[in-house]
């Protein structure tokens, strides 16, 4: 039987930090499954989704935690097995807008206040060529529950602000 750990990662972004933490996991028998990794401001930071053997997931944690002599901020959590949840629909989120404080905050808000789960987020800030401003652009994987009304969804996103242009598209 595996053990399925979440791991997340940060430190000085350097050459070999991927490389490190896939050394413990493999020691150990353990195997990557998904990541998602970046460099933002010098620091890289990683967020990675592994299995280990059972009999082997004490040894590897404790590995990763003495990672931190050279350098590597690591956070393992043990996943409990997963329980049945809610059917839901794929939905995907794309956000253009003028940029500004609380955006994510207010979008993340009203989809918390309709049960709809985020599954992968990406934002960035570009600059808008017409205005010579900033635009904040976004696009969210969402798993919104069958029992939420998506027209209804759609309208309070499409209302949030006036600057804000939504769209939203089933995949």
């Amino acid at each position: 039987m595996n053990v399925t750990i979440v791991l997340t990662i940060i430190a000085d972004d350097q050459p070999g930090i991927v490389q490190t933490v896939s050394e413990v996991l493999t020691r150990h028998g353990g195997n990557w499954t998904r990541s998602s990794m970046s460099s933002l401001a010098g620091q890289f930071a990683g967020i990675l989704l592994a299995s280990v053997p059972a009999e082997n997931a004490d040894a590897c944690l404790a590995q990763l935690q003495e990672l931190q002599s050279r350098g590597l901020q690591v956070v393992t959590n043990v996943c409990a097995e997963a329980t049945e949840s809610l059917k839901t629909t794929s939905f995907v989120l794309d956000l253009v807008g003028n940029d500004r404080p609380g955006i994510v905050h207010e979008v993340t808000t009203l989809l918390a206040n309709h049960s709809v789960s985020v599954h992968d987020l990406e934002t960035s800030i570009e600059s808008a060529s017409m205005s010579g401003g900033e635009l904040f652009k976004a696009t969210a994987q969402l798993d919104v529950p069958e029992n939420v009304d998506t027209d209804q969804l759609v309208a309070e996103l499409e209302n949030l602000a006036n600057d804000l242009m939504v769209e939203i598209r089933f995949t």
